[in-house]
């Protein structure tokens, strides 16, 4: 295949908000880290959903952190992935407000994430790509976590003038991968038609890709996808937060993604979901392991964590594209914190600890309006082994208060 890369580059975006929580850095940016390939599933239907309210969520082991803790540290500072910032600067300000601990988070892209808990340069990293074994044996502090703390899912964004905006495209998994090789040509193409029986409009036009040109974790999660359904896919340009595109052009960030798209008539682009409700763009329909073709909504994404629930390997880093279970979107990820398994100071283990805990059972309520998908209670059980597995200088770092 012969490997085209025609990145159009679009300037990242720098913003600083502050609050009693501290700062959050936000910042459309990445590195190039590959990430661990690990086993897969599928499933679901194509019925829209939502994730349970707040009011719903009544998870075993909220209210445990009620308020500050004498002994543990005050600030605590972390740094990676750009999808969880909004999530994790509303969590931020909640804890602030409860415990008093101010929590400093850069959003730098996942391999930055990766970097700086490997260089102990912050308290905890973040990834929506799970690290390598090698990038695991070069972390300076001993054993690392693998912590989650939402999930989110990948959309599949188009601009095509003929298809009307009431309508909404759907993709097998072996169109979508023939779009993004450069294998299918043309927006009339007769596997486009038979995904799509009812429009009637698809056009003889012919179609531009276009991919994210710096290295984020919604490439990775992308690209897991497309290498779970096609074995082509995954010898010949295979998973990672950068890949070597076979064609198209490339946008910095979800937002350069979106920009060439709507800048494109005919193109088509991915975008984390959260973005793409957001800012209100179209997306497809994208057919399941079950053979149905399912909206990207949160109970959907959520699906596909609780399919893998059963059999997600004892380090947490899992794959869950192409999962199974009958209401699960299929190109959906976690996001992680990676946290070291022995801190050697206390009182920020006390305080990592505590705002773990609260981020993963209390802070869940925050998820689903802000377009995060909440953890299965599954996956929240396992999170709490990791958690309470955390020591300082050998010593459990969790008061279970």
């Amino acid at each position: 295949m012969d490997l085209l890369n025609k990145a159009v580059t679009r300037r990242g975006w720098f913003a600083t908000a502050g609050s009693g929580a501290g700062a959050l850095a936000l910042a459309a940016c990445g590195t190039d880290q590959s990430a661990a390939q690990r086993s897969s599933a599928n499933a679901t239907p194509g019925l829209a959903a939502t994730a349970p309210a707040a009011s719903q969520l009544n998870i075993a082991g909220s209210k445990v952190v009620t308020g500050p803790f004498s002994g543990e540290a005050k600030a605590l500072t972390g740094a990676g992935a750009t999808f969880p910032a909004a999530l994790y600067s509303k969590w931020f300000n909640e804890y602030n407000r409860l415990t008093q601990v101010q929590v400093n988070y850069q959003s730098i892209g996942s391999g930055g994430g990766i970097k700086s808990i490997q260089d102990m340069t912050a308290d905890f990293g973040a990834t929506d790509g799970a690290m390598t074994d090698p990038q695991l044996r070069e972390a300076k502090g001993g054993e690392l976590f693998h912590i989650p703390m939402a999930l989110g899912g990948v959309v599949a964004t188009y601009n095509i003038p003929e298809v009307p905006a009431t309508a909404k495209l759907r993709f097998s998994p072996e169109t979508l991968v023939g779009i993004f090789t450069g294998d299918i040509k043309k927006w009339n193409d007769a596997k486009i038609k038979a995904d799509n029986p009812s429009i009637t409009t698809l056009p003889d036009k012919d179609i531009t890709t276009v991919h994210r040109s710096d290295g984020s974790g919604t490439t990775h999660i992308f690209t897991d996808y497309l290498s779970a359904v096609s074995p082509a896919w995954k010898d010949q340009i295979g998973v990672s937060t950068t890949v070597n595109w076979p064609n198209g052009l490339g946008g910095k960030g979800n937002e350069g993604v979106a920009g060439e798209v709507k800048q494109n008539p005919y193109s088509i682009g991915y975008v984390e979901l959260i973005y793409a409700k957001q800012n209100k763009l179209g997306y497809a329909q994208i057919k399941n392991k079950a053979g149905q073709f399912v909206d990207a909504e949160l109970e959907t994404v959520s699906a596909a964590a609780a399919g893998v629930a059963a059999t997600i390997a004892p380090d947490l880093r899992a794959s869950i594209v192409n999962a199974e279970g009958a209401n699960s979107y299929p190109i959906s990820g976690f996001t992680w914190i990676l946290a070291y398994k022995d801190m050697k100071d206390e009182p920020k283990a006390v305080a990592l600890t505590r705002m773990l805990w609260w981020a993963m059972h209390d802070g869940q309520s925050f998820n689903g309006d802000l377009g995060y998908s909440p953890l299965p209670l599954e996956i929240i059980k396992k999170g709490e082994e990791k958690i309470k597995a955390i020591t300082a200088n050998g010593k459990p770092a969790f008061p279970n208060k």
